[in-house]
């Protein structure tokens, strides 16, 4: 690095460009705006950022080496020149066979991993016949309903050569049985299973709100989860703390950063208290977060969050062995920066953010379909969006050399600003008792909602523009396809739901229902008798009816 007399000189060079050279030109011409910040956070952006700025920058510390602590640089030691990303394509309609075509579809174009998404009723533990179900069976998703479900959705698919990512939450544990028992039938090994369960409840009270039973049970399925996983099925990874769903909140790029990271530390404390070992079961845990406009602000923190995590699970837990040191993740591009007006804007938009999650190291990636604003993107979208990532891989060079921007004195600049925030966040939630109490208090969503608030106040007033929704505006559209769930869908998933509630063994069903009851009212691991329930043909919804008799439903308003 510079030393002291370097550093002075340089000093002295910006103070006399700037009154010599940019100073003349300002007073003259302007600039575009009065101040210049990061998209979401609100760091001031200096006009130029010398090797005064990361002064006190120590390679070996705050850096090192891809794959060495602190990870800044990358967990793998050749990243991208070795394996490229996963590609994934969120993906899920209707029935699980129109579901298990759309697979086939993707993987014929490329696709190297597969993304579940789920129906609301799915999502909420109920079936598709249930009077909460109405309307709304395989509207945001595949509806699941059963084992037999899960075999369409990978029929033709050996589970041993993909890596199946599914966004499931309160029934998450259900849905990895079921995943589980098609392994198990199509003759994979349990420990060649790989992929992620989201199983991340706390964000769920914070942003999204499909939530079934209060935390402290929940959190309880969320250890037994990691616990048996450990064991039985070592490569999957048993959860994806999602900062995605906080950003699109509204929360800011320190804020989802800082509250992903707390939960995160949550969920390691409630595996500890429950007499884990941290370097057993925290190697499974991944992340999720969210790419959004502003390319150097999200390239910094993801490379905050790596360095954050190496640094809490050292020195807060202890963490002994690499690999339970290494934060992984996957990044969706941002849903909520998609717009309805000039939808072709979108495919700009989303190959910028796919460009910020490469460069800044993600493991996996989600390139949003520019429809998605509408409804269920189309299969022409779709692959537009899979051809965003292959080009962003093997035509635009930025997966040829690891972390490229850094030693970008602006990057390593911000990847410290971020993460200074993250941090101070962080303590402020410990100074409130932690993340359940914090969402208790209502603190973490009014953090999040004046964000949001004042986000809004500056599209409205014009200050931040929108391409296409606030400025650049056109009278009229094009016409797009629409990819829709008809009646006559929900109708047909309704019928096979009754087929299997008439073909299986209903003493079977039962004597496994009543299992997994006796587990969940005492301290025996849920994991085999839901596992059992599944291979008996039960429903989501019935397995989740049994856990909601004994936890009971988390209410809003009610104490956390």
């Amino acid at each position: 690095m510079f030393d002291q007399e370097d550093l002075e000189s340089i000093r002295e060079g910006k103070e006399r460009w700037n009154e010599e050279t940019r100073g003349p030109t300002v007073e003259r011409f302007g600039e575009r705006k009065e101040a210049f910040t990061t998209d979401t956070a609100g760091h001031e952006i200096q006009p130029l950022y010398t090797p005064d700025d990361v002064a006190d920058l120590d390679y070996e510390e705050d850096m090192g080496f891809p794959g060495e602590n602190p990870y800044t640089r990358g967990v793998y030691s050749t990243m991208y020149r070795g394996r490229l990303w996963t590609m994934r394509q969120y993906a899920g309609m209707g029935t699980a066979g129109e579901t298990n075509e759309r697979y086939r579809y993707l993987m014929d174009q490329g696709q190297t991993g597969l993304s579940m998404a789920f129906d609301l009723p799915t999502q909420m533990g109920y079936d598709s016949d249930a009077e909460m179900a109405a309307g709304e069976v395989g509207k945001s998703g595949v509806a699941i309903d059963s084992v037999r479900d899960m075999k369409t959705v990978f029929e033709g698919i050996p589970l041993e050569e993909v890596s199946t990512s599914m966004t499931i939450n309160a029934p998450a544990a259900v849905l990895l049985a079921m995943y589980i028992a098609v392994g198990d039938e199509q003759g994979v090994p349990r420990e060649e299973l790989r992929g992620t369960i989201q199983n991340d409840l706390l964000k769920e009270y914070i942003a999204r709100n499909t939530y079934i039973y209060p935390p402290e049970p929940s959190m309880r399925v969320i250890t037994d989860v990691f616990e048996f996983c450990a064991e039985e099925v070592p490569n999957f990874n048993t959860i994806s703390i999602s900062g995605y769903h906080i950003r699109e909140a509204g929360a800011s790029a320190a804020q989802e950063l800082a509250f992903t990271l707390g939960n995160g530390i949550e969920y390691v404390e409630a595996a500890l208290d429950a007499g884990q070992d941290v370097d057993e079961f925290a190697p499974q845990l991944s992340f999720f977060f969210n790419a959004h406009n502003d390319v150097f602000e999200e390239v910094a923190k993801f490379r905050a969050a790596r360095r954050m995590w190496a640094t809490i699970m050292e020195e807060r837990f202890d963490a002994e062995t690499e690999a339970a040191k290494q934060l992984k993740f996957h990044t969706q591009t941002a849903g909520s920066m998609l717009t309805a007006q000039q939808i072709e804007n979108n495919v700009v938009r989303v190959a910028y953010q796919a460009l910020a999650a490469v460069l800044g190291g993600t493991q996996s990636l989600h390139t949003n379909g520019k429809d998605e604003a509408l409804a269920l993107p189309t299969e022409k979208s779709v692959r537009t969006a899979l051809r965003t990532q292959q080009i962003l891989a093997h035509e635009s060079g930025a997966a040829d050399t690891i972390d490229p921007l850094a030693g970008s004195y602006y990057v390593e600049a911000l990847t410290d600003e971020i993460e200074e925030e993250a941090f101070e966040i962080i303590r402020e939630v410990d100074d409130r008792g932690g993340m359940l109490e914090a969402v208790e208090d209502q603190w973490v969503q009014r953090q999040i909602q004046d964000v949001a608030f004042e986000r809004q106040r500056e599209i409205e007033d014009g200050s931040r523009v929108i391409v296409g929704v606030n400025e650049f505006e056109i009278d009229e559209e094009p016409e797009m396809d629409i990819e829709e769930v008809t009646g006559e869908d929900q109708q047909r998933q309704i019928a096979r739901l009754e087929e299997v509630r008439a073909e299986r063994d209903d003493e079977a069903v039962a004597e496994a229902l009543a299992a997994l009851e006796g587990a969940a009212e005492g301290e025996e691991n849920v994991m085999p008798p839901i596992l059992e329930a599944v291979k008996a043909e039960a429903t989501t919804g019935e397995i989740c009816d049994v856990l909601r008799d004994v936890f009971g439903e988390y209410q809003p308003g009610s104490a956390l």
